[in-house]
């Protein structure tokens, strides 16, 4: 089991960034896979982003070029860097942890372990 807390939420406007930040703890040690996913309201969580290991990032269509994931291990951190944010991007954002093959990593219903989300609002 691990343990996720977001930060870093707030609002921006169009064009502008943020930078989401993910402290897992508990069972730190094991492999997981971590990645970023939102929802808007009524609608399905999808993937942002997601990393496992030395795997190259899965990245969603709609903000590759724009959003960049990475992680501290030393740190147990995911973040996430948000650029050229769009109103769009205007949801709640959470991190997750799980074992999941690689590629299904922006697969949100393969990930048990969720974060209590941050939201982003990006003004036009």
């Amino acid at each position: 089991q691990v343990e996720l807390v977001e930060s870093g939420g707030g609002s921006v406007q169009s064009g502008g960034s943020l930078r989401l930040s993910c402290a897992a703890s508990g069972d730190t040690h094991s492999r997981y896979s971590m990645g970023w996913f939102r929802q808007a309201p009524g609608k399905n969580r999808e993937g942002v982003a997601a990393i496992d290991g030395d795997v190259t990032p899965s990245i969603a269509d709609s903000v590759k070029g724009r959003f960049t994931i990475s992680q501290d291990k030393a740190k147990n951190t995911l973040y996430l860097d948000m650029n050229r944010l769009l109103p769009e991007d205007t949801v709640m954002y959470y991190c997750a942890a799980e074992r999941v093959e690689w590629w299904k990593l922006l697969v949100a219903s393969k990930f048990d372990n969720w974060g209590q989300g941050t939201q982003v609002t990006v003004s036009s």
